[in-house]
């Protein structure tokens, strides 16, 4: 039988799949502390230099400067004020030059490779760089592992969506999916919690790395994707997966027998790879668009979150509204997408249409304009609906590519945003 045959069969969403699906989802509060990492542990407090001249040095300016508020950063270690404020966004435009890497890089390495090594090495050294910036003697230390912890970050999370996208049947792609992004969302609230209650930007740092440890000892028990198994020839270890989901789906009698992949068959032609992105004309305009998508989703998305740090009032009560504001972006995306009449494209255009206007009009109104349409409101409905269209594009575009190149495909999620 095929592939989605058998995972009929098996069950598409059985309790085997619940879990592995689980687990990589919850793995996205991980991810998201580490991609917000730099808007807490970056932040500026009040302070004041108590000398009219600002000092030419930093042992001068260290001297005559003193911080107000009661947590610390890497500002207040390294006096990362007036000449040298720079050096915060900096470290920011280096993690996501890192997440551009990661996501161009691990693709077609998954596809070569595997899911699951590709996945285990990134997540691997995340967890390492992640401490090593916790405990960076320097700025230069410190922005160097936050952009391998870019490069790791951005490609682990894209091989774990895939991944968990690849265990399940296709008629459940849309549900995994949002609920992946949903739980990246929850992450940031999670992450503003974990900062109000450890104001120190080291131990917030180590606190916020520890669950990589957690979470890569239980991935050393996933299974391999089995279509990605199926889509590389080896039918013996593909059906030997979907037994072992047959079995914890509580089939323990079915016997599952693949045909040949088709596509394996075909030796006179070379493997697809992420040339084939730009070789046929269909998946050719698919990519042109999609990247240019993928680029607006990033800039105003993570745009709007970095820029939580920079609102007035609470600061950690700021983080967690940009993350929880998300929320009801979800189930609206499953219900319009999943209707004829709107569908994947009609929602998520009229997403980025809302998405747009809130952000213009947010430059037009004044500060005191009033609660329900301030700056702030704009904004946060801007991030809504920019975060409901973010996860309809990660769901369109897995959709739009066969399996052999749905990893090639994320090279085109262009996550660098320049601060």
């Amino acid at each position: 039988m095929e592939l989605d045959g058998a995972l009929g069969a098996v069950g598409e969403f059985g309790r085997s799949q619940r879990r592995l699906a689980a687990f990589l989802v919850l793995l996205q509060v991980y991810v998201a502390c580490q991609s917000m990492l730099i808007v807490l542990v970056g932040a500026v407090p009040q302070y004041h230099i108590n000398q009219e001249e600002i000092p030419a040095s930093r042992d001068e300016l260290a001297k005559h400067t003193q911080f107000t508020d009661n947590f610390t950063s890497i500002v207040t270690e390294w006096y990362l004020i007036k000449q040298e404020a720079y050096k915060v966004s900096l470290v920011s435009s280096l993690f996501f030059a890192g997440l551009l890497i990661g996501n161009i890089a691990f693709g077609p390495l998954s596809d070569k490779l595997g899911r699951k090594p590709v996945y285990l090495s990134g997540l691997f050294f995340d967890v390492i760089f992640g401490y090593a910036a916790a405990f960076a003697p320097s700025y230069e230390i410190f922005a160097m592992s936050r952009f391998i912890v870019g490069i790791m970050n951005g490609g682990m999370s894209l091989v774990s969506f895939v991944l968990t996208q690849e265990y399940v049947g296709k008629s459940f792609w849309s549900f995994t999916g949002s609920l992946t992004n949903l739980t990246f969302a929850v992450g940031i609230a999670v992450y503003a919690l974990l900062g109000y209650y450890i104001r120190q930007w080291r131990y917030l740092a180590f606190v916020s790395n520890c669950p990589g440890i957690f979470f890569f000892l239980l991935s050393l028990l996933l299974p391999e994707s089995p279509r990605w198994l199926y889509s590389q020839g080896n039918t013996i270890e593909a059906e030997r997966v979907l037994q072992y989901l047959a079995l914890g789906n509580g089939k323990e009698r079915l016997t599952i027998k693949l045909k040949p992949c088709a596509g394996t068959m075909k030796t006179d032609e070379s493997a697809p790879n992420v040339l084939s992105l730009v070789k046929h004309p269909v998946l050719r305009w698919r990519t042109v668009i999609l990247m240019y998508i993928w680029y607006v989703c990033s800039l105003v998305y993570y745009g709007l979150t970095l820029n939580a740090g920079e609102l007035g009032g609470n600061l950690y009560l700021n983080v967690a509204l940009y993350g929880l504001v998300e929320v009801p972006a979800f189930p609206l995306c499953m219900f319009f997408i999943e209707k004829p009449w709107s569908g994947r494209r009609k929602t998520m255009t009229s997403f980025l249409i809302f998405a747009g206007f809130a952000c213009i009009i947010t430059m037009l109104l004044p500060e005191n304009a009033g609660l329900f349409f301030s700056p702030t409101s704009l904004a946060l409905c801007g991030k809504m609906t920019v975060s409901a269209a973010f996860n309809i594009v990660y769901i369109y575009t897995s959709e739009l590519y066969p399996t052999v190149l749905s990893h090639s495909s994320g090279d085109i999620r262009c996550n660098f945003v320049i601060f």
